[in-house]
């Protein structure tokens, strides 16, 4: 197979012709670990970019009981899922109601998505209600919610007081212990000086104020900021009985791996891709092999690395890529046609590193399906 590099330039490429051999299996005893799953597009669906999200329900959820039947939960309505980034809230709000049924069904844990994207900008109080709406959906569906970053909130805010008034309410309501979720601008550049601050020794005292305030409303934290010594060093200074779960898609082995003080569980969109062989990789954890869960999960980051490659927020694109080539869904097509948001080149790259790792179930499908779009970009074989 001729594959484009980063230079424009042809090279040749042998696939691999067996799959890694995964099974499925129990959920893990050692850490708590879920898959953002993304959304599959309905590729008949009369749309454009800028329509409401048109979403073939049945391969999406097809997708989450393939990451349940290995035993990953599911974190729904995500980043991962295009959330304001092609889904709006009444898609989302859809999402979440069949996936907590399904997990219902099927045994599986999840936890979803709580935001405010039914507003483009709003006061204070607006925001609030907003986020009220949804936590209020999310507990009466009987999934754990997990509290995200507010564009909103990040726009009207004038200072960390606002965030600590805000979330301190969402705690005090909230049912259940939730999950807060910080979500770096490398993801979402609106989410610029959250908690009040650029300075992210600042915006990190009143993350921890607000988890300190209300430490039996908070199961854990999910952090998204790529920088694993940040993340080691929040990790340390939680309260007794609070989680940390790794959102860093560049270093998430050593994270969940951990040390003598203390390791992260997981809340990754990489593990959408990687769910079998991340789910192997964290029952051989579960053991106390830690060099065996290493040797599997460390040759993958440099797929991982590859797929949030600066515009991080197009990672969405590589992700859905996979699932196309590895059978889970019978096309190439993304909500707010995202599809396009990658080069050539850079799936070329992402297919090669996927089918090294033996990611592919059928990797003479990949083949096919690799060559498919090889042949649309003009690429003769």
């Amino acid at each position: 197979m001729q594959l484009p590099g980063a230079d424009g330039v042809l090279r040749s490429y042998t696939p691999r012709t067996e799959p890694l051999a995964l099974t499925t299996g129990a959920p893990f005893s050692s850490r708590t670990v879920f898959s953002a799953a993304h959304v599959v597009a309905d590729p008949y669906a009369d749309v454009s970019p800028d329509s409401p999200a048109a979403v073939d329900w049945d391969a999406t959820l097809a997708f989450r009981r393939h990451l349940w039947s290995h035993g990953l939960g599911v974190a729904e309505a995500m980043d991962t899922a295009q959330r304001g980034m092609g889904l709006d809230w009444a898609g989302a709000a859809e999402l979440i109601r069949r996936s907590a049924a399904e997990a219902k069904a099927v045994g599986g844990l999840i936890a979803c998505g709580v935001g405010t994207d039914q507003l483009a900008s709003g006061s204070l109080a607006e925001v609030q209600a907003a986020y009220e709406e949804q936590l209020a959906l999310v507990e009466g569906t009987g999934a754990q919610a997990i509290l995200m970053a507010s564009r909103a909130l990040a726009a009207v805010a004038s200072g960390p007081e606002d965030y600590l008034d805000v979330y301190g309410h969402l705690l005090r309501q909230a049912s259940e212990p939730v999950i807060l979720h910080w979500l770096g601008p490398m993801f979402d550049p609106a989410l610029e000086g959250y908690w009040g601050s650029s300075d992210l020794d600042a915006a990190t005292d009143t993350f921890l104020e607000v988890i300190a305030a209300h430490p039996d409303k908070v199961d854990g934290i999910k952090v998204s900021l790529l920088d694993a010594q940040r993340e080691i060093d929040l990790r340390r200074r939680l309260p007794k009985g609070v989680r940390c779960y790794t959102g860093d898609d560049f270093n998430y082995p050593e994270l969940i791996a951990g040390d003598d003080q203390g390791f992260s569980h997981a809340l990754l969109g990489i593990f959408d891709p990687l769910g079998p062989l991340a789910a192997e990789a964290v029952r051989v954890l579960d053991t106390g092999d830690v060099k065996g869960f290493r040797e599997l999960l460390d040759p993958t980051v440099e797929l991982s690395r590859h797929l949030f490659q600066t515009p991080t927020r197009f990672y969405k694109t590589g992700v859905v890529f996979l699932a196309w080539l590895a059978g889970h869904q019978s096309h190439f097509t993304m909500v707010g046609g995202l599809q396009s948001a990658r080069s050539l080149p850079h799936f070329a790259r992402a297919y090669e590193l996927a089918d090294g790792l033996g990611l592919f179930p059928d990797p003479a499908l990949a083949v096919a399906r690799m060559k498919s779009l090889l042949s649309l970009y003009g690429v003769e074989h």
